[in-house]
């Protein structure tokens, strides 16, 4: 048959084609069939097949879904073979976005050119392979990223401002960026908004405010501009850079360009004015800020109290506090800690109870534990004190570390009648003590030697718990022998062989120091040997306390022997043992021995103290003439040289 008539139409942008062709046979009877070609988008590339699509990235994920299986790119190979069917570079596009894995998206790219002698992969595939490879934590994704771009160089396929924009924005920093920077001229391209936009932020992200502020510029002499979220960015990056001055000049640009600043901008241009000391400066912009209508959150409160703390304004910074209580934008703890340095730095701690007052609707036990935990730490028990009693009677519940911080602090101030009254009163609020607690309490005890209030408190600790640990016991120990009560701290160190927990090595290092300090150096070098006995290796310290016993009841040979086995044992002796052997055998007479261990000493590479040099001067001051002193100055001290 003979075709008698053709007839096209087409729509619009071209995105159909429609093609009637009409016959007619010898009897007159007329044929006609309608032949729809594949369609196009407006740049003449075939339309996708979804279907086609679909089925090649349902064979693709396959090999996800199952590790085990064999080779999907072999069968779509025989599935598009089967069906005649080639892969246009669109829809290998499509595929890739499809796939998101690098690793089947990076195979499936070097595969398509297999399907097909005429297949070339276009810009927009390698852009969609740069998008999958930025969005993956692969640690081989910018050497794929740099193949990927010698494999354009080699086929000399020119990508677009697109797949620079994405590349600037892959790589961000160092020679990568320059080259992606490089191809736009490489491939006649010119940035658009967007371009600057992301080398902009590249350099922000690599702390090269210079730069940024160089693409800024170019930036506005191209007719750009940028967003207020790109302001703000390069605003920031800028103060934070202390470039005050370019900070400023992009801040009335901003405003000229009618662009208007939000509580971001306003934010980051009172934190730098107030760092920079320019406290009234940093107030004006607050006032402008209000008068604009930007409503200041904590993050902007915060930043104004910094500026007037910085300013040592006492009174401003309540004032703008009250007003920001008032606002109801509740305070945080750096709010608090702000205003707690500032007063305390300005002796106005007298304003802790107004500013207590103030937020009295946000103060909760965290805050009051916060105020507690400083107010301790910085040493001011009394108005620790004072705002621990608020809490406990306006909170039902505690925060254990808000009472363990004043436990600390009572205990430090030497108030053991306040601190035994709260570790006695702590469960009211639902507190359990622990044995941290009770350890506190006995350390500060032992220390001021209040022994009896020690017993009371062990007994009660036995009777109803917490039950005491091996610090307990060794503490206890110490602390009876520091008030020279041998009998209890054996009786406590036999409690503990009997207790769950076993002697340690401080534990015989406290019974030592107990025994040998309280005259009973014989029983005290029988638990040296016991503890030995025991599979316990002594420390420096044990030596150190057995070796000043010896030494102070005129026992010097046997010092001398323990400092012997120290040094068999590999046991290192540091300064202080040094300092003890050299004054007992100073004053046993022994000046030769003496200036011996003294070249020991310096050989172990120990820096002598003030003790040690006390001790050479009282063996220069014998007349013994073997040593000669020359002094330096105040800072470094005394120069020895034995000859």
């Amino acid at each position: 048959m003979k075709p008698s008539h053709f007839h096209m139409t087409r729509r619009h942008l071209a995105t159909k084609y429609t093609a009637k062709i009409t016959s007619s046979s010898p009897s007159g009877r007329i044929v006609a069939a309608e032949v729809t070609p594949p369609p196009c988008d407006p740049r003449g590339y075939l339309l996708p097949r979804h279907d086609l699509i679909c089925k090649a990235t349902q064979i693709l994920l396959q090999v996800l879904k199952t590790p085990s299986f064999s080779d999907p790119f072999s069968d779509l190979s025989d599935y598009l073979h089967s069906f005649s069917l080639t892969l246009t570079p669109l829809e290998a596009s499509e595929i890739l976005k499809a796939l998101k894995n690098p690793s089947l998206a990076l195979k499936f790219f070097h595969f398509c050119p297999s399907l097909s002698p005429n297949f070339r992969h276009e810009s927009f595939t390698y852009n969609r392979l740069f998008l999958i490879l930025s969005n993956s934590n692969d640690p081989l994704r910018f050497d794929h990223a740099r193949s990927l771009l010698d494999d354009m160089d080699r086929r000399c396929i020119p990508g677009s401002i697109s797949t620079v924009n994405i590349l600037i924005g892959f790589f961000g920093k160092g020679e990568d960026l320059e080259r992606c920077v490089g191809l736009v001229k490489k491939w006649d391209l010119r940035f658009n908004a967007y371009t600057y936009k992301c080398l902009l932020q590249a350099y922000l992200r690599s702390y090269d405010s210079d730069k940024a502020f160089d693409v800024y510029f170019e930036m506005l002499q191209r007719g750009y501009k940028l967003d207020i979220f790109g302001y703000n960015m390069l605003l920031d990056s800028l103060a934070k850079d202390h470039k005050v001055d370019k900070a400023y000049k992009v801040y009335e640009d901003m405003k000229k360009r009618h662009c208007e600043p939000d509580v971001f901008t306003y934010t980051i241009m009172i934190r730098m004015t107030g760092k920079s000391g320019k406290t009234d400066d940093a107030l004006a912009l607050f006032q402008v800020m209000l008068a604009k209508g930007c409503t200041p959150n904590l993050i902007g409160y915060n930043t104004m109290l910094e500026a007037l703390a910085k300013g040592r304004m006492v009174d401003k910074a309540i004032l703008l506090f009250t007003k920001m209580v008032e606002s109801d934008i509740q305070p945080n703890e750096f709010t608090y800690s702000v205003l707690l340095n500032l007063m305390i730095a300005e002796g106005r701690l007298n304003k802790v109870d107004n500013i207590v007052e103030l937020s009295k609707k946000y103060m909760n036990k965290q805050i009051y534990a916060y105020f507690v935990r400083t107010l301790s730490q910085l040493g001011y028990a009394s108005e620790a004190h004072r705002l621990f009693c608020n809490m406990w009677n306006f909170h039902d519940k505690g925060d254990k570390d808000a009472y363990m911080s004043m436990l600390e602090s009572l205990c430090s101030a030497g108030k053991m009648t306040e601190a035994i009254d709260l570790l006695n009163k702590i469960h009211e609020k639902g507190i359990t003590t622990d044995t941290i607690m009770y350890n506190t309490v006995f350390t500060a005890l032992g220390r001021l030697k209040e022994i009896a209030h020690i017993h009371d408190l062990y007994e009660k600790m036995k009777q109803d718990g917490p039950p005491p640990d091996i610090y307990t016991y060794n503490i206890l120990i110490s602390s009876f022998g520091r008030a020279g009560k041998v009998d209890t701290a054996v009786q406590i160190f036999e409690e503990l062989e009997n207790s769950n927990c076993k002697p340690d090595v401080v534990s015989y290092n406290c019974l030592i120091n107990c025994l040998g300090k309280n005259g009973h150096v014989d029983e005290a070098h029988m638990q040296f040997k016991e503890m030995q006995e025991k599979g316990l290796n002594p420390d420096v310290v044990t030596y150190s306390t057995l070796i000043e016993c010896f030494g102070k009841t005129d026992k010097v040979d046997m010092a001398c022997r323990l400092f012997d086995q120290m040094l068999a044992e590999e046991c290192s002796p540091n300064l202080v043992t040094y300092n003890i052997l050299l004054d007992c055998l100073e004053r046993s007479g022994r000046t030769s021995e003496a200036v011996d261990l003294y070249a020991k000493l310096k050989q172990q590479g120990l820096t002598p103290d003030s003790i040690t040099y006390a001790v050479l001067e009282r063996l220069q001051s014998g007349g013994h003439g073997k040593l000669r002193f020359r002094r330096q100055n105040p800072i470094t001290g005394w120069v020895v040289s034995p000859f």
